[in-house]
Formats: C-alpha cells, sequence, structure tokens
C-alpha cells in the first residue's frame, strides 16, 4: 500500500492510495461506459453529418428500394422454384445489393466539396478503363450489347451505369468553375466539356447500347442549358445534335434489333410475337392487375414468366399486375419524392457546381424512370433502362446509390455555410 499526501512535499493528512482492482471503476471503466453515450450525442449534435443529411429523401429511396426488393422475389421465385433451385435467391442478392448501396452512399456523402471534385477526374478515369474493358474479351455479351465485366465468383460489373454520374460530376466541375465576374460559362468551357463528355459517349455507342447512350446525351445537353449559356449557343448544340441522329440513321449505324425495336414502339401492332412481344406483355399484364392488383406472388403473367426480364427491365409490369393501379401509382408518387428533394437541393445549392451536379442527378433519375415506365406501358422504345432503385442489378443498385451519396455531399456543403 503507498500512500500520498495535499500540498508540497506530501504535507497534510495522509491517504491510502488503494490499486484498482476488483470492486472498483477505474478512469478507463467510466470512460467505456461512458463510450456509446458520447458517440450518440455526436451523431445527434447539430454540426454531425447524420444531423445534415436530407432524411426525406434518404426515406423516398429506402422505400423504393423495399418495395422493389418484393417486386424482384416475386418476379423470379415462381420460375426458380419450378427449376429446384432456391426460390430465395435474388431475394438474398437483391438485399445484399441494397445493403452495399447503402453502405456506399454514407461513405460518399460522409465525403465533403473539395474532396468530391478531387475524386472526380479518377472516377471519370476508371470509368473510360472499363468501357474500354467490356470491348476486350473481359466483357460479357447481353442482348446484343458488350456492357459487362466478368468477375470470378459469378460477379457482373457495368461500367456505363457509373459513367452517368462520372460524366455528370465532371461536367459540372467543368462548367461550374466560373470567375468572380461571370455568370455563365464561356464557350471554351462547353466545348471543354462536350469533348471530355463525348469519350465516354462514344465508347457506349460502340458497345453498342442505346438506351445508355440516349441518357448520356440528355444529360450532357442539360447541364449545358442549366449552365445559363446563350440561346443561340444552345440552339446551335440542338441543331447539331439533331443532325447527329440523323447522320447515325443514315449511317446505318444502329444494329438490327435496335431498329427492331424503333419499329416495334412506332408500330406496336406489326410483330406482336417477335420484336414486340415483350411490350406487349407488359401491357398485358398492367392491363389485367386492376385497381389494387393480384396480389404478391399471384401474377398469372408474371408466375407464367410470359414478360422477358420482368425482374430487371420490365419490373414496372410486375407492379402492374401483382399490386395494380395503386402499387404503380405509389411507386410513380415515391419517385416523385425523390426528384422533388433532388430539385430542391439543385435549386439551395450555393455554387454553380453544387446546382450542376443536383440537376444532372436529378435529370438522369427522371428520364431514366420516364423511358422505363414508358417502354412497360408502351408510350417509348424498349431500351434497356433499369427502373432506379426498383429493377434487380448489383451496378445499377450501386450508382443509384452513390448518387444519392453526392446529392447528400450538396446539400450538407448548403448546410455548413447557410
Amino acid at each position: 500500500m503507498s500512500w500520498s499526501g495535499r500540498g508540497a512535499g506530501g504535507l497534510g493528512r495522509l491517504a491510502p492510495v488503494r490499486p484498482a482492482g476488483r470492486g472498483t471503476i477505474g478512469v478507463s471503466g467510466r470512460t467505456r461506459s461512458r463510450l456509446p453515450l458520447t458517440l450518440l450525442r455526436r451523431a445527434v449534435a447539430r454540426q454531425s453529418p447524420l444531423r445534415q443529411l436530407d432524411w426525406l429523401l434518404l426515406a423516398g429511396v429506402l422505400a423504393l428500394s423495399l418495395i422493389g426488393t418484393l417486386l424482384v422475389w416475386s418476379a423470379t421465385e415462381p420460375s426458380l422454384r419450378q427449376a429446384g433451385a432456391d426460390p430465395h435467391t435474388y431475394l438474398m442478392k437483391q438485399l445484399l445489393n441494397v445493403g452495399l448501396g447503402l453502405i456506399f452512399m454514407l461513405a460518399v456523402s460522409m465525403l465533403d466539396d473539395r474532396q468530391l471534385r478531387q475524386y472526380a477526374p479518377l472516377v471519370y478515369g476508371l470509368c473510360c478503363v472499363g468501357l474500354l474493358v467490356v470491348l476486350t474479351p473481359l466483357g460479357s455479351i447481353v442482348n446484343g450489347a458488350h456492357s459487362w465485366i466478368s468477375l470470378p465468383g459469378g460477379f457482373q460489373i457495368e461500367p456505363s451505369e457509373y459513367t452517368k454520374l462520372a460524366i455528370i460530376v465532371l461536367v459540372g466541375m467543368i462548367l461550374g468553375d466560373l470567375r468572380r465576374t461571370e455568370s455563365r460559362p464561356r464557350i471554351r468551357a462547353v466545348a471543354l466539356a462536350i469533348g471530355w463528355a463525348g469519350v465516354p459517349i462514344a465508347l457506349v455507342v460502340i458497345e453498342p447500347d442505346l438506351g445508355a447512350t440516349t441518357l448520356m446525351v440528355t444529360l450532357l445537353v442539360g447541364m449545358i442549358a442549366l449552365s445559363g449559356i446563350r440561346l443561340r449557343w444552345l440552339a446551335v448544340l440542338g441543331a447539331t445534335s439533331g443532325l447527329a441522329v440523323i447522320a447515325v440513321l443514315n449511317a446505318h449505324l444502329l444494329k438490327a434489333y435496335q431498329l427492331s425495336r424503333l419499329t416495334s414502339f412506332l408500330h406496336p401492332a406489326a410483330d406482336p410475337r417477335g420484336a414486340g412481344y415483350s411490350a406487349a406483355q407488359a401491357k398485358i399484364a398492367i392491363g389485367s392487375g386492376g385497381l389494387l392488383g393480384q396480389g404478391l406472388f399471384h401474377g398469372r403473367l408474371i408466375a407464367g414468366n410470359f414478360v422477358p426480364e420482368q425482374h430487371t427491365d420490365f419490373i414496372f409490369a410486375v407492379a402492374g399486375e401483382e399490386l395494380g393501379f395503386a402499387g404503380a401509382v405509389a411507386i410513380i408518387a415515391l419517385l416523385a419524392v425523390v426528384l422533388l428533394r433532388t430539385l430542391r437541393i439543385a435549386a439551395r445549392a450555393d455554387d454553380q457546381f453544387g446546382m450542376l451536379v443536383a440537376a444532372g442527378i436529378a435529370i438522369w433519375f427522371a428520364v431514366q424512370s420516364f423511358i422505363n415506365i414508358g417502354m412497360t406501358v408502351g408510350i417509348t422504345p424498349v431500351t434497356g433502362l433499369p427502373l432506379p432503385f426498383v429493377s434487380y442489378g448489383g451496378s445499377a443498385m450501386f450508382a443509384d446509390m452513390i448518387a444519392i451519396g453526392v446529392l447528400q455531399v450538396v446539400h450538407r456543403h448548403r448546410s455548413v455555410f447557410s
């Protein structure tokens, strides 16, 4: 036993200093007991990144992901059961996709505005490398396009999904780099944005992926229009884009299956058992759902696997038959919530870069949702674009979730400096 005294030289009343042992609580013990409470206080503090997230946007994304997981399960369970396979295979895979996507989203949302700009060129370069790799023997052909990279273990990566976000952030950096005396980007910046974005777009054309190409071109033109360039330059850009489309059609650069899809869209009754089969079956499935649907796992056309790609491209047909008009409207309403929150973030961004990035993501989600739902009901061509947060697929889910993380970065940047 040792002794300690108060004052200099140990003068004063002496008291024993008992060693920490059983039955005593040392400083480290109290610290450990208070650690969860300390972490909780930091998490809910005013300047905590979690407090600054757009939780309504996150709630809409989570609701869409939950509904999509149930629809994917319902769309794949009957065929897997008939084949003698595990009927929960796609359910577990989609749950894994959603879980990993949420992790990626939270990781990206913890970045700041400066880091987002720093990583943009690296992500752009990796996407271009990925688009080159799919054109090599390492790439896999799916539905006539070299869009996938096969990995060990049966996993696949679709680089074009991540390229959408890479184009958005890079174009936002170029067009958002304004001088103090400038209110709109110079024509040199616009030409630079078109040049950099044109490289991955050209690689996607070579695959060829008509849906992704259409979406990327729409993203580029939309962001340039929102950047504030003069109307005459915007008119020149629009005319040039129109001439490019005409040149592609006249040069017969589109594949035969792409032309058949366009033809079946314009004349849906011309080939109902060929190119127009998918769209025709999807419309029948939606029409058979009625107001409240036939219930999950009770859709006859879905259980019979009459709708091709019903867990990916035509997932909205599953919703129409099994959840009915009410369920389809609920999905559209949740997509509207996500779009409105995204536009709100864009409108309240405190710089040109943040506004353009958020607006580009809004264009991405809006156009892709419109095309996907439109091809299901027969008002747009069948292009193979998935429904954001609802369709099955790892690359699409990861890219969508990372985009939500980028939106949270723009939102937090505004919250910190407001």
